[in-house]
């Protein structure tokens, strides 16, 4: 019994920290992004040329790619939460989706974000040189197509946000600011002051209710 509520204990903390650190990392990861009070919609090259000597950037990217576990953790907590009552099958739906969008965003992130690191050993006549296979690789062709999945993320998530509205299992203020957050997170390259934004908001929502998750007794972790 008591190696029962260690365990039980150890798994409310973690998703707890899962709540509390995930939001923080996109926060960190959105701010290092350049030109952010410039924002504007960039193409392939442009995102290409902006991630070359960018340390910052591919130091957020990394945290990002790490920080995918850390939604799956949330999406499975919600399915849990929503599994009693007329959100149970929302939770699910949503929650299936939003765990194939985070493999599809750590997916994204290595194939796009992780290599332009490994890239900064090149010269730069070399990198010229790698520009066609670069620009197929941004523009997504081939099999790299299926990362657009990664809209499945917010998509997952915001059917999630709607179930816990409906359902009051969160309170109104957190399951808005999770909606309007998650809608937001994913806006396209060049406009970080948006994703950064969002990230704030879903830091607004999430990070007193990990701590509120951690600190709960066993007995109101249940109820």
């Amino acid at each position: 019994m008591k190696e029962s509520t260690a365990l039980d204990r150890a798994k409310r903390i973690g998703t707890g920290l899962a709540f509390i650190i995930f939001p923080l990392v996109f926060v960190l990861a959105f701010a290092g992004h350049p030109d952010l009070l410039s924002p504007h919609f960039l193409g392939p090259e442009e995102l290409i040329l902006r991630a070359r000597n960018s340390p910052f950037l591919h130091f957020g990217h990394a945290l990002v790619t790490l920080n995918t576990a850390l939604l799956v953790v949330v999406a499975l907590h919600f399915m849990k939460l929503l599994d009693q009552g007329t959100g149970a099958g929302a939770g699910f739906v949503g929650g299936a989706l939003a765990v194939m969008g985070a493999l599809m965003l750590a997916a994204d992130k290595g194939a796009l974000c992780l290599t332009m690191s490994a890239l900064e050993t090149v010269p730069n006549a070399e990198f010229a040189a790698m520009m066609p296979g670069l620009m197929a690789m941004f523009s997504k062709e081939g099999w790299l197509v299926l990362l657009w999945g990664l809209l499945l993320l917010p998509i997952g998530f915001a059917t999630q946000a709607v179930a816990l509205l409906r359902s009051r299992r969160i309170p109104r203020w957190q399951g808005t600011l999770f909606l309007v957050g998650v809608l937001f997170v994913g806006t396209p390259d060049g406009v970080e002051i948006v994703n950064l934004t969002a990230a704030g908001l879903l830091a607004a929502a999430f990070v007193p209710y990990g701590i509120r998750l951690i600190g709960e007794e066993p007995d109101e972790a249940g109820a």
